[in-house]
């Protein structure tokens, strides 16, 4: 079967592998779409945390379940997504209900070789039934699903301002989940395209270009000078992540979505006076997935908004470079392997 390598930061290569052959307690499923995601273009790059090379890449998934063992109720021909993070299920973590961050934690795709081939061979524990919706809302279920879940980190109360920073696939996700929660949501950005998008695509009231010099006051203004009670990184940038730990309100919570190298730098007295609380959201679990599929059934997300480009699998080499410049307009590029 065809699969895409990453070989090396840079360098995307195309090979042949063994079709996978089914064994105990796996499932086989024939790709039908790939979604490229922020993880794949950062493996690309050489700053993807947790990466070792050659790797192929791929988690946001949906394809056909061509064989599978013990995986009751599903049925060989369905359409299916899956969670992608495979967990020990006997860890602390585990223990907790939080697979999500197993101390083991295999993620598809970064750990271990991902989708970005014919067919792939996961664990039949994380599938997930198509519930009638297309092959391209189901691979989108996965990025829905990490803003889901760090909305669910933050316990966002209803009518409270919630900073979202980074209007990229993540960040747009965590926006349309906080909005569902009840937030007044507030958009930071460098690129004014990805701005005019949330407001126009998603309803957002507020938005600021990062670049201002008064991005503080505009903040003070919009939040009638108690500043936001949540805060969410999605951008991954350390000056980012470091400079927001100015905007977040007394009694704040700071959401880390994003994930870089590098370390976290902030004034102990400015945060400790704020009596507030630093929190990671790392993937996600069963429940976001099961919330993000009732939230497109029900019509309160739209995936037609995320999807601005489209290839087939043996064009990702030619293109994948292109989607890191912000002049492409990338939002989601969606692989068709049909």
């Amino acid at each position: 079967m065809k699969t895409l390598v990453c070989t090396e930061p840079g360098n995307l290569d195309y090979k042949t592998a063994e079709k996978p052959v089914l064994t105990k307690g796996n499932a086989i499923i024939k790709i039908k779409r790939i979604g490229i995601c922020g993880t794949d273009l950062h493996a690309f790059e050489g700053t993807q945390p947790y990466f070792q090379y050659p790797r192929v890449l791929g988690h946001e998934l949906a394809g056909e379940l061509s064989e599978f063992d013990d995986a009751t109720g599903f049925k060989a021909g369905e359409p299916v997504t899956f969670i992608p993070y495979f967990n020990c299920g006997s860890c602390i973590a585990c223990r907790s209900g939080k697979p999500n961050c197993c101390v083991g934690l295999k993620v598809c795709g970064v750990h271990i070789d991902g989708g970005m081939a014919e067919y792939l061979s996961v664990p039949s524990y994380s599938l997930v039934h198509g519930q009638g919706l297309s092959y391209d809302e189901l691979a989108l279920i996965e990025p829905l699903a990490i803003g889901a879940h760090g909305i669910a980190r933050a316990g966002i109360r209803t009518g409270e301002f919630v900073l979202v920073i980074g209007a990229g696939p993540i960040g747009l996700g965590t926006i349309e989940f906080a909005k569902i929660a009840g937030a007044e949501v507030i958009v930071l950005d460098v690129n004014e395209a990805r701005l005019k998008f949330c407001r126009r695509h998603l309803k957002v009231d507020y938005t600021i270009n990062a670049l201002n010099t008064d991005v503080f006051q505009q903040l003070k203004e919009i939040t009638g000078g108690d500043m936001p009670t949540v805060v969410i990184d999605a951008t991954g940038s350390q000056k980012a992540i470091n400079n927001a730990f100015q905007f977040l309100a007394h009694g704040g919570r700071f959401v880390l979505i994003g994930l870089q190298k590098g370390e976290i730098s902030f004034s102990h007295p400015e945060f400790h006076k704020r009596e507030a609380t630093l929190m990671s959201s790392r993937n996600a679990t069963r429940q976001d997935f099961a919330h993000v599929i009732a939230c497109m059934k029900n019509g309160l997300v739209d995936p037609k908004n995320y999807i601005t480009h489209r290839v087939n699998f043996d064009e990702i080499k030619r293109d994948f470079e292109s989607w890191l410049k912000p002049e492409t307009g990338v939002i989601k590029a969606m692989v068709s392997m049909d």
